[in-house]
């Protein structure tokens, strides 16, 4: 049985990898999508086991200890990791697996696994991925800061990856996403 392909998703906070990736899976590609692990409190409407596996610090260092991520970063004063093993059991399947991760633990992934399928989603330009930040209405106006101050660092690391969408229209970038998937995923 041949071994899946490991697709990574990634771009700063608030450039819309999350929407981009819904409409992509109205798409029904044979794509596992990995459950991020995060130390952060749970937004409105966000579900354990569904969203995220939401841990406290405590778990979430208990996890690093026992190597069970395969990658993990600190974000914005939180901690995200993803679990190695639900990924490594679909890939062994043959299944094609999804981490929509960021950037940090996305170069982790990539020195750790070379074959996986690098994908960085760009904002049209920082103003608007300012405005979306702010448009969330889910964070204080420091935090919005110190997202767009880490967003500069993440955008610089972009030429690290196989494909770079820019999501200045979400159709337009989810099939973008859905022709590289299907191109690389055969």
């Amino acid at each position: 049985m041949n071994k899946g392909t490991l697709f990574v998703l990634t771009g700063p906070s608030g450039v819309g990898k999350g929407t981009v990736r819904k409409l992509m899976e109205r798409e029904r590609l044979n794509l596992f999508t990995s459950i991020s692990a995060t130390t952060r409190a749970p937004r409105k409407g966000e579900q354990e086991g569904v969203h995220y596996y939401f841990l406290t610090k405590e778990q979430f260092e208990q996890k690093i200890r026992e190597e069970a991520f395969l990658e993990y970063a600190q974000f914005a004063d939180n901690s995200y990791g993803t679990l190695r093993e639900p990924v490594e059991e679909h890939l062994n399947k043959g299944e094609n697996v999804l981490l929509e991760i960021e950037v940090q633990g996305a170069l982790q992934v990539k020195e750790r696994c070379p074959e996986a399928v690098m994908i960085f989603i760009l904002p049209p330009s920082m103003e608007e991925l300012r405005r979306r930040l702010i448009g969330r209405g889910t964070e204080t106006p420091e935090k919005i800061e110190k997202r767009l101050k880490q967003a500069e660092w993440e955008m610089s690391q972009r030429d690290h990856f196989d494909y770079q969408i820019v999501n200045d229209h979400v159709v337009r970038a989810a099939v973008e996403l859905v022709s590289i998937i299907r191109r690389e995923g055969c």
